[in-house]
């Protein structure tokens, strides 16, 4: 039985699968390929460069709780400006994630990953989704992670790439095609107990696109759920660390693990267990 992980974006709330990877490869799950969005494509690039063990997990999990907001999204009067005002299509830049992945990947091109590797982006002038599968593998990542308004378009293959969460955010479908038999789906959720609107327009921006995909996601599963044996581990929820949020990277890998180990011990090799989540908001009014 051929096995898949698609790893879904969220932004800062990708800390929870560096706990969930970590429930699965101690129950011996292991990937036979790896599909990633968003951040879930940064993600995916780390593990499947490494061998599929708890210590993996441990590793990625560090590498979180040392990322902070500037690092990804530094802020620039200047920059910000500019996007503003329709000089250039962003309000940040991506070289801070660029540096991030310079430093922490082990992948010059996407072919070279031990396990198979396919990272999902969209086209920004007709909406497809766009599954790179070779390739420089940084700029794959940084294409896919390309959060319309906040990073700029990515150039790649006579294509202009953003974010993959636009078209496909949880790439169930892209794993079926593939013809995998059971899929782990990895999502992140959403902040779903916030007491106030997000701040600024980063934060707005990441936080409605999380609302959005997560709409998605439950649809998606529901509508394939006959195709494959879809195992949906569940995210923390209530949840009130929003997407924007790179502090909270503790308390979500820690609650990432737990949800998994507990929801993996009472499922069957062969089950095809329920959706556990549902779309909810839990906010005070």
């Amino acid at each position: 039985m051929t096995t898949a992980f698609v790893l879904s974006g969220g932004a800062s709330l990708g800390a929870i699968q560096a706990g969930m990877l970590r429930a699965l490869y101690e129950r011996g799950v292991a990937p036979d390929l790896i599909i990633g969005t968003s951040v879930g494509a940064i993600n995916g690039a780390f593990i499947a460069s490494r061998p599929p063990t708890p210590e993996t997990a441990t590793e990625l999990a560090e590498l979180w709780r040392g990322v902070e907001r500037s690092d990804i999204f530094p802020l620039n009067p200047i920059a910000g400006l500019f996007g503003f005002v329709g000089h250039r299509p962003n309000l940040v830049s991506a070289d801070g994630l660029r540096l991030l992945l310079k430093k922490n990947l082990r992948l010059d091109r996407l072919e070279d990953a031990p396990v198979p590797l396919h990272l999902i982006a969209t086209d920004l002038f007709s909406g497809a989704e766009r599954r790179l599968s070779e390739g420089d593998a940084s700029s794959a990542i940084v294409a896919s992670s390309a959060v319309p308004g906040v990073f700029a378009p990515v150039e790649r293959d006579g294509a202009t790439l953003i974010d993959g969460g636009v078209s496909n955010n949880a790439p169930i479908s892209h794993a079926i095609e593939l013809g995998v038999d059971r899929i782990y789906v990895l999502p992140t959720g959403s902040a779903c107990a916030l007491e106030r609107a997000p701040r600024g327009a980063i934060g707005m921006s990441l936080h409605a696109m999380s609302l959005l995909v997560m709409r998605r996601l439950i649809v998606e599963v529901e509508s394939l759920k006959d195709e494959a044996q879809l195992i949906v581990l569940p995210p923390p929820c209530p949840l009130s660390v929003q997407p924007i949020d790179f502090d909270a990277a503790d308390e979500l890998i820690s609650r990432g693990y737990e949800g998994s180990r507990d929801f993996l011990d009472n499922v069957a090799d062969d089950e095809r267990p329920p959706i556990p989540f549902s779309f909810s908001t839990h906010s005070h009014r």
